[in-house]
Order: structure tokens, then sequence, then C-alpha cells
């Protein structure tokens, strides 16, 4: 998502490699590229123009500090990076503020009106927005009030029957009184969540919209979300000002947030009304439902990659014993392909391999331009055709038997070959991290006590194969993976910088 934006702002970056300092001349050659990639990706006109000029305002009168310090050392700070600061400055406040709690909560029954066009998802959001509440130990009952699309009850009903949650509905009922009548069951059934699927409506179609205007007079929703498609553009924008003028919007859900390469809908839409994005749409999953954050979204276009939100998608994908216990025999050395596949499974749960990659903090060139989503698939295809044993025991895998798992699989023997050596690579590097816990600090964002979630996570995310690249070559090493390869490298790299500073000191003591 976003890709357009996120190369302007790469371009930007790199039209300002080996200046010294930050001028009007260098300044406008930047803030061009971003402004063609901000059209290109449908943000709107004078959001893009307020944006451009609030950040080159800023830079110009910026005095440019060309050292920072970090964990106590110094770093070089070039003007690009500088500039870059000034831009994920902005587009926070762009995209934000938005509340701690997306939905404003109320005893001791909370509404939540669900409204906009015809095939944004809202049926679907519904959906998400019910998973979402029950995993916060929440009661919502669903209100099937959308009775002009075929198949919109029997589409919630489904989707009720999945999550547990109750559906209400009765036929030959108006909308408004469908809405009326759900809430009275609501709080007979002492849910504590109620949210009504309303019909998708064109923003013109007055009678539709009077409709909304009823539902909202007699129920008196706490919550009013426009649920808008982010591949819509400038008309997602459009519907959003017309229903806000209407109907007064909590906020806003964008949908198929993982599906286009522009999503200006989500720089503009915040901009135009005044009001906050509350969630979006990442997948399929009824489970891919995030909380909007500015501070992620903003880190993400700029490449910087959101690890909050990695941390966030990896919590909810794997269960805190299971991790401790993972864990603690990577740290024994009692890795397995087993174990290795157990981390493929919790992998694919966190989604797609796309949207993970984004959340990393890779620059432009380590993101590969296309990513095999089956990479899985092929590799637990193998796994499958391995035996418990062979499993448990990969140095039982001759090569007999790898023409043997390569067979049952439908896969190339070369390709057994590169799984099992790239295994080989994971296990020797977890067994530095058994010598070395210590290492897993330079995954700060992911830390916690030791065993714990975000220590699980490192060798999920580290595993290394020849290249330095996990997966088949399909995850590009990124700058927090950990190793011993990688921890050698650092100290080198410290220790010649101490070298050389030392013979620089000797020479000015002997030119004395």
């Amino acid at each position: 998502m976003l890709e357009i934006v996120s190369k302007g702002f790469e371009a930007a970056k790199n039209a300002l490699t080996g200046r010294t300092t930050l001028t009007a001349e260098n300044i406008d050659a930047a803030v061009r590229q971003i402004r063609v990639a901000l059209l290109e990706g449908d943000v709107e006109l004078g959001v893009a123009k307020a944006f451009l000029s609030r950040v080159k305002a800023q830079a110009i009168g910026e005095i440019v500090e060309l050292s920072a310090k970090k964990a106590g050392k110094k770093m070089a700070v070039t003007p690009g990076d500088h500039f870059i600061a000034i831009c994920q400055k902005q587009l926070v406040a762009l995209l934000g503020p938005v509340d701690a709690q997306p939905i404003a909560f109320r005893k001791p029954l909370t509404q939540i009106m669900m409204v906009g066009l015809q095939g944004a998802g809202k049926t679907t959001t519904c959906g998400k927005l019910a998973r979402y509440l029950l995993s916060r130990k929440r009661r919502p009952l669903l209100v099937a009030a959308d009775i002009a699309r075929p198949a919109a009850v029997t589409q919630l009903q489904i989707l009720g029957e999945k999550l547990k949650v109750p559906v209400f509905f009765q036929a030959d009922k108006t909308p408004t009184q469908l809405c009326t009548l759900g809430l009275a069951e609501a709080r007979r059934q002492r849910c504590d969540v109620v949210i009504y699927d309303t019909a998708g409506r064109l923003s013109v179609d007055e009678p539709l919209m009077q409709e909304l205007e009823d539902i909202k007079a007699q129920t008196k929703p706490h919550n009013i979300f426009l649920v808008c498609d982010a591949m819509a553009g400038q008309d997602a924008v459009r519907t959003a000002h017309a229903f806000d003028r209407r109907l007064d919007l909590s906020g806003f859900i964008l949908t198929k947030f993982d599906g286009d390469a522009r999503g200006g809908a989500a720089l503009s839409i915040k901009e135009v009304t005044g009001k906050a994005i509350k969630f979006l749409g990442v997948g399929e999953g009824l489970d891919k439902l995030e909380s909007f954050r500015p501070e992620g979204l903003a880190s993400r276009i700029l490449g910087m990659g959101d690890l909050v939100g990695l941390m966030q998608d990896f919590e909810q994908a794997v269960d805190e014993k299971q991790a401790v216990r993972e864990t603690k025999k990577m740290l024994q050395g009692q890795f397995t392909l087993e174990d290795f596949w157990s981390q493929l499974r919790t992998l694919k749960k966190m989604g797609s391999i796309k949207d993970l990659l984004g959340k990393m903090p890779l620059p432009g060139a380590a993101m590969p331009a296309t990513v095999d989503e089956k990479v899985f698939v092929r590799m637990e295809s193998m796994l499958q055709s391995m035996t418990p044993k062979e499993r448990q025991q990969p140095d039982l895998l001759t090569l007999p038997r790898q023409l043997r798992v390569a067979k049952g699989s439908g896969r190339k023997p070369e390709e057994v070959k590169q799984m099992l050596e790239q295994f080989g690579t994971m296990k020797k590097m977890l067994g530095g991290l058994k010598k070395d816990p210590g290492m897993l600090g330079g995954m700060p964002q992911l830390g916690g006590k030791r065993g714990g979630r975000g220590a699980a996570m490192a060798p999920r995310l580290a595993g290394g194969g020849a290249g330095g690249q996990a997966f088949g070559g399909l995850l590009p090493r990124a700058p927090m993976a950990v190793g011993p390869a990688g921890a050698s490298a650092a100290k080198q790299r410290d220790k010649n910088r101490s070298k050389r500073k030392a013979e620089k000191k000797a020479r000015k003591k002997a030119r004395r």
C-alpha cells in the first residue's frame, strides 16, 4: 500500500544525497519529487499543497545538525535524513492525532452505526469489528439492517455463526425498525455493544440518506463509522465529506488497504473532514482489522518500517506460553524441522509476506520488487512429505530420502536441498544465541522478558540463508536482523574505528 507515495519520499531523499546544507533550491527539487508522487497516489490536490507548504517552510527555517546521539554514541546525520525527519513529523500531524481508544464506549450499551457506499465492504467490516470487540472481552450483537442487497442478511448471519456472535433480523421490517428492535434485543441479551449494518448508498440518493438520518434519530448511536474503499481515491474524500455533512461522523474505517499501490485517501480524508481514521482493513480474514496508528503509517510511507505494528501482529498470532516453550528450545540448541514448520505457520498467521516486509525497516533498495506469496506453501509441502522422525532428526535426510521428499511434494531435489541448507544456517545462528543471549538486545523494539514474545520473534525474523536471506531468498536481511555474523561485524567495525582514532592521535602527537 502507498508504494507510489513511498517512492516519492525516497526519490526526495536521493535528490539531497551529497548536499551539505538544506537550501531553498535543493529543497525545491526534493519537494517536486514528493508532489508528483502524492498526486499520482491520489492525494487530494489541496491536501498535497498544504502538506508540502508546511514541509518546505520548516525545512528552510531549520538549522541542520550534522550529528545526533543514539545509545550514547554520535552518529552522522545528512541533510537528507533531516529533511525526511521533517516529513515524518508533518505526516504524523496530517494523519493524526487519534484517540487511544478508537471506539467511544458507553455503559451499559455502546452503539455503532456502519454507513458507506455499495461495495465498500461494510458487512465484512462489521464481522471484523465484532471479532475485534470479542478480543477485548466485549459482547457484541450484529443487526442486519441491510435489506437492499440480496444475501446481505445471510452473509452477516454466516459471519455471526463463525464468530459465535448473535445476529438480529426480522422479515418485513424497515431498516429503522430493525435497528430499534435490535437495540432492544441487545439489551435483552445483555450485550454491551450493538453494531448496525446498514445498506450501501450514494450520498446523492436523498431517500436513502434520509433513512440513515431516521436511524440516527431513533437509536442515537455513540459511534457512526463511514466504511471507505481505500482504492476509491478522490471519490472516497468526496463521499466522506458528503456523509459527514449529513450524519456528523465519528470517524472512518478504510478497507482494502492492502490491495492498492496508491491509497491517497488515507492522507486526504482526515485533513478534508477533520475526522480521524479509526481502523484499517488490511486483508480478507476476520482478524485483518488494525487500529489506526499515524506514527506507524508515516514510518511505513518513509521506509522506516513499523516495528510496533509488527509486534502487535506477532502477539495476535502466537500464544505466549507457546512462545516461551519454543524460545527455550531454541536457546537450548534443540531447534528441529518440526519447530521450523511451526515458525512458518506463525508467519502465515501474521498476514501476507508483502505486508510483513512493509513493517520491517528496510531501505527501498532492499525491498524485493516482487514477493512470492506461495513460498510457504512450497516449503510446507516438503515438510509434510517428511516423516515425523525426519522432522525431529534432520540428519536422517540423506540424498535418497531427499529425493523421496522431492517426489512426494512435487518439488525439485535442489529445492529440498536448499531448504535444508537454510535450516542448517538458522540452527547455527540459534546456537550462537545460546552462547550469547545478549545479542537479542539488537532488537530493543522486540525485547522484553527473556524467553517472552519479543525474544521468540527475533529468530523468526532473523533466519538467514546463503547471502544473508531468509526463506529461499524471499525475506531480505533487515537492518534489525540478529545473529553471530551481525554481532561480530558490528564489533569489528567498532574495533576498526577505535584503531583509526588511535592512529590519527599518534600522527598528531608526532607532528608536535
